[in-house]
């Protein structure tokens, strides 16, 4: 219970490399999948952590094993968020950029599709800034999956 059964290293090797490809999976999975959790969103957040949680470990039970382990994905977030808010390039390749998906009224559908954003889900949008769709001026997909949209000015 005391005593990890691998080495100390290699708890935080593992932690580090289970973060870095999560990380990634994460990212790749788009930004709806960040934004906006459905119940099924949250149900593959519940079975990602569980198929990892023996990676994570190595399958050491122990107590210092598991703080080890926790503490080490804690640094490598707070890392990951000090290098993202000092770079640039690192806040993009892991926040994202924000998405046009709309102008003037019309909607671009191929970036819609690319970035899986419903017709549906903007105009739930649109209706939240209650905005008809004739009068939006732009509506863009920010990087944390939530959709902005933004009225013509009245003249």
């Amino acid at each position: 219970m005391w005593m990890p059964d691998l080495p100390w290293w290699e708890l935080i090797l593992l932690a580090v490399v289970v973060y870095l490809v999560l990380l990634a999976m994460v990212r790749l999975s788009g930004k709806r999948t960040v934004g906006q959790f459905t119940p099924f969103d949250l149900l593959v957040v519940v079975l990602l952590s569980e198929a990892v949680s023996n990676s994570l470990s190595g399958s050491d039970d122990s107590l210092v094993g598991g703080l080890l382990v926790a503490g080490t994905l804690v640094l490598l977030n707070a890392a990951v968020g000090l290098l993202a808010s000092r770079s640039p390039k690192i806040e993009k390749l892991v926040e994202g950029e924000p998405v046009i998906v709309g102008r003037n009224g019309h909607l671009f559908e191929r970036t819609m599709a690319r970035h899986r954003l419903s017709r549906a889900e903007l105009e739930e949008s649109l209706r939240r800034a209650d905005c008809p769709l004739r009068d939006m001026s732009l509506a863009v997909l920010e990087a944390n999956g939530e959709i902005s949209i933004m009225k013509h000015m009245p003249q």
